[in-house]
């Protein structure tokens, strides 16, 4: 196993890798510096738009478009202009709030939820986030609230159970879902983090059905067994906050992991941590992703 730093001191919270496979490009964004990114692997090629606002969650659209779920809307980017389109808002009575992680289900739903406003990292106003899923209709559908931190979400192989995590739980848990329809319920614990393992932050799933989970504030992405709970591994990182991952490659074996330096003095990072807020590739693992999931448009 090996774990490489192929994209260095790129923003302040990057978050949301996720993996085109047409273009065989990394997408994530930078939260706080309000831009979208894309990496290149093959050629080292690293392009970036400030979209003008905070950013949550990049996905691509089955049509080829681009679609964040960036402040409180969903909305389409224009690559060349960074200008967005607006195709749905949410949380209208809570301008604080902003967009966390999300992702696509095998049906094409953008689901994504929010937090509120944070006095530093992860101490937010508490219960002020939901989780919300966009439908290929441009419906919107609110499936959970009081959540603190909306953060990683996954579907089980069978796309029967939809893993997902409000982080200051420190759980990852488990809804049964309903692929047809989108619904969710029974929701209940899968998985319960230690404090030396910090705060569950993005994940991913891989083909054996086990979970790739970025623990915030602990230097790792650990691998979980969702049915029993138990960590199966821990792959370390040098720097603190790891905030996501996702498979990537030609032959999606790639973990392309996502860190940040929020909160993180610049003495820290000059001295200790010099590689806050860059994209790590880890290689080695023996197990295979999935191609990230489009949104139906």
């Amino acid at each position: 196993m090996s774990v490489t730093a192929v994209l260095k001191n790129c923003g302040v919270l990057l978050e949301s890798p996720y993996w085109d496979v047409p273009s065989q490009t990394l997408y994530f964004v930078d939260g706080l510096g309000h831009t979208v990114h894309r990496f290149n692997p093959a050629n080292g090629s690293h392009e970036q738009v400030n979209v003008g606002e905070e950013v949550g969650t990049i996905i691509k659209t089955k049509s080829g478009k681009i679609m964040l779920a960036s402040k409180c809307r969903f909305a389409y980017l224009d690559w060349s202009t960074g200008a967005l389109t607006t195709v749905a808002k949410v949380d209208k009575d809570l301008p604080n709030n902003r967009f966390n992680d999300g992702k696509c289900d095998a049906k094409g739903r953008f689901w994504a939820g929010t937090i509120g406003p944070e006095s530093s990292p992860a101490v937010v106003l508490p219960k002020q986030g939901s989780l919300f899923c966009l439908h290929p209709d441009k419906s919107v559908t609110k499936h959970a609230e009081d959540i603190d931190i909306s953060n990683g979400m996954a579907w089980s192989l069978d796309n029967k159970i939809m893993y997902y995590i409000d982080s200051l739980t420190r759980m990852i848990e488990a809804f049964d879902f309903n692929l047809e329809t989108g619904e969710i319920s029974n929701r209940r614990p899968a998985v319960k983090l230690t404090n030396e393992e910090g705060l569950p932050d993005g994940m991913c799933i891989d083909t054996e059905g086990m979970l790739w989970l970025g623990c915030y504030s602990s230097s790792r992405v650990n691998r979980y067994n969702p049915i029993t709970g138990e960590k199966l591994q821990t792959v370390m990182f040098p720097v603190t906050n790891i905030t996501s991952c996702c498979f990537g490659g030609p032959n999606l074996d790639e973990l392309y992991v996502t860190s940040s330096r929020e909160g993180i003095s610049d003495e820290i990072v000059k001295n200790e941590q010099p590689l806050a807020a860059s994209i790590f590739k880890v290689t080695g693992l023996g197990v295979t992703g999935f191609a990230s999931n489009e949104f139906d448009d």
